[in-house]
């Protein structure tokens, strides 16, 4: 059974509601950032679940040298203050060095650690230590029972509420696997897990510099995720995806994130009853 743990002023975890962290992959501008919020946000409390936006400031990761990252540390910020200040939404944001970490903290109310830096234990110790919520993206490489390795790092650091995220581990070249296994594996090492649904059905650099998608997967696979009883649903959303400069692929739209919501919180009422 997963611990129970609190991120954003939620409790997460065994017996407590479904927190749904959704967003677009990158800022764009503080408009978008404000409508993509607010939609979703609204959507979240009409089905009755604890919200967190996410959106990046960096995508420092990208294929390509001339791939789209974002508005960067500072600017990126700003905007998502904005939208806490003026929505009242909690937010997660990413970081990629231990230098970004207490800069980020002074906003983000969940820090996540990228699949790529998941072992990276100055980073996890420093994200632990910022006394904020820890979001720890499983590694495409990373057995899920090897997980609890970097958890124990955060909780050595002084900081016991840490989410894992499940999105995919590598399948030969170009292609991503979910092991829904890896979700009991991960509950009976004491872990709270999250699915992100979005990132899962990505096809890591099949294009000509740029990571692809099977959309139509999504909800597939959250549905399944909802039955392997995960605490958390991440997923990215956009409001035009085949015109997002980030991941279009593989995001939702908002009518697709609202079908989606719904059927895996029907399996968990089922569950539950």
């Amino acid at each position: 059974m997963s611990t129970s743990i609190q991120l954003a002023n939620v409790q997460v975890g065994f017996g407590h509601p479904l927190l749904v962290i959704a967003g677009p992959d990158v800022i764009e501008s503080e408009a978008s950032v404000l409508r993509h919020a607010e939609r979703l946000q609204n959507i979240c409390a009409k089905l009755g679940v604890p919200f967190v936006f996410k959106c990046s400031y960096d995508k420092a990761n990208r294929t390509s040298l001339h791939a789209f990252r974002g508005p960067g540390l500072q600017e990126g910020l700003k905007i998502l203050q904005t939208a806490k200040r003026q929505l009242g939404v909690a937010v997660l944001t990413d970081v990629h060095e231990t230098s970004q970490v207490d800069r980020v903290a002074e906003v983000a109310d969940i820090i996540q650690v990228p699949a790529f830096l998941c072992r990276q234990t100055d980073l996890v110790v420093a994200v632990a230590k910022s006394g904020r919520g820890v979001n720890l993206k499983k590694g495409q490489f990373v057995a899920p029972k090897d997980m609890i390795h970097q958890v124990r790092k955060a909780r050595a650091s002084g900081n016991s509420n840490v989410l894992v995220t499940e999105r995919g581990a590598s399948f030969g070249y170009n292609n991503l696997v979910v092991d829904m296994r890896g979700f009991a594996i991960m509950r009976e090492a004491g872990i709270a897990t999250c699915f992100d649904a979005t990132h899962s059905v990505q096809l890591p650099s099949a294009g000509d510099g740029a990571t692809l998608g099977e959309r139509q997967f999504v909800a597939v696979l959250a549905r399944a995720a909802a039955a392997a009883g995960i605490d958390a649903l991440f997923t990215e959303v956009h409001e035009n995806p085949d015109e997002a400069p980030c991941d279009g692929p593989c995001s939702l739209t908002f009518e697709g994130f609202e079908r989606t919501l719904r059927d895996v919180l029907a399996i968990r009422r089922a569950l539950a009853g």
